[in-house]
């Protein structure tokens, strides 16, 4: 009867994977409703109880509130980083012509660096024949789209649909909880619920976190690169808080890149330790602050496991693994943490349970 029983749970998730394979293509709309749902599930809850609302009206507050802060964000924030890509473009002409007539004669003659096989000409033929390739191929593409009605129409009900269905969701988020909840096999509720519980608990507490962790050091970035005088700010600032949810990824990428704007954009080194102090002050705060406050313990999970786990997803699955490597693996911890914690009560941890040596 066992036997039985693994065989058709081991045919229903072959089935759900399968499913999820052939539906991957119309999945992102849903996925990403979902994401933003469970976000805000626990302030619909908050306003539910304790202003003694209903669950539609909370849902239609966070809801409302949640889309105009992303709107507002969005047309504020891609103009000024298309208007900083843009500069940054226009202007490499020019830093690589610095670089070839004063920085590396300068490294030649006080670090005694040999650079006669790095061709500066060459290297800007490159940048500039990819640029007016990369232009052409989003020229290209969005012509294409543009000509295709069908593309352009699938990719508009997909950005229309986001937000209807995390309207749907958060308002009915926890129906679906219940209506999961009342399929469990009874024998194996207290446990999965237990489970469930904790792996919530985990992966709330990332997303939420991380998100707001990852914000503020957007900002922190951003206004201590704008102090410094740094024209690609922002562009720089963004880049590392996004990225930083990566231990240390965000700090070493950030700094890189803005050492050498700073560099390029003032012609020297003047400014070098001002960028250097943004970063080490932006990490001062992150360590003890940032992170204790809206992390705090609750993920567990060690540096080397985020960093491998990221490195792990990407490979997998690409862009959308990198994005969902963390979350699986703070629920993967939750599971293994609750095995360890079996083997350890089990018989065979406390010696009553002798293998037997064939002879």
């Amino acid at each position: 009867m066992a036997s039985e029983t693994r065989l058709f749970w081991l045919i229903i998730a072959l089935l759900g994977g399968g499913l999820i394979y052939l539906l991957s293509p119309v999945l992102a709309p849903f996925i990403a409703a979902a994401f933003f749902a469970y976000i805000g599930d626990p302030l619909v809850n908050k306003l539910e109880v304790k202003k003694s609302i209903s669950r539609n009206l909370a849902a239609t507050i966070v809801f409302t509130i949640t889309f105009l802060i992303l709107v507002l964000l969005t047309a504020v924030l891609l103009p000024l980083i298309e208007s900083q890509i843009s500069t940054l473009i226009s202007n490499m002409p020019e830093y690589i012509k610095w670089l070839g007539t004063t920085l590396i004669p300068i490294l030649k003659e006080y670090l005694g660096f040999e650079m006669e096989i790095i061709d500066l000409a060459e290297i800007q033929s490159m940048l500039s024949k990819h640029w007016k390739d990369a232009g052409g191929i989003l020229s290209s593409l969005f012509g294409q789209v543009s000509r295709s009605g069908f593309a352009l129409v699938g990719l508009l009900i997909n950005l229309l649909l986001i937000p209807v269905l995390t309207f749907y969701l958060l308002r009915d988020w926890d129906s679906i909880i219940e209506s999961i909840d009342g399929l469990l096999p009874l024998k194996q509720q207290p446990i999965i619920r237990k489970l469930a519980r904790q792996s919530d608990e985990m992966l709330g507490a990332f997303l939420r976190g991380q998100l707001l962790v990852m914000l503020a050091l957007g900002i922190i970035y951003t206004l201590g690169l704008w102090m410094v005088g740094l024209d690609f700010a922002l562009l720089i600032g963004v880049f590392a808080g996004v990225v930083s949810f990566v231990p240390y990824l965000g700090l070493i990428l950030g700094m890189l890149f803005a050492v050498i704007s700073a560099i390029l954009q003032f012609k020297g080194f003047d400014v070098v330790h001002w960028v250097a102090l943004v970063f080490i002050v932006a990490q001062l705060l992150e360590g003890m602050l940032l992170t204790p406050k809206l992390l705090g313990d609750r993920i567990g999970l060690h540096p080397v496991a985020v960093i491998f786990s990221v490195m792990a997803g990407g490979t997998l699955y690409g862009f959308y693994g990198i994005l969902l490597a963390l979350p699986v693996a703070s629920v993967l911890l939750v599971l293994i943490r609750y095995g360890l914690q079996q083997y350890r009560e089990s018989a065979f941890y406390h010696g009553e349970v002798e293998l037997e040596a064939e002879e």
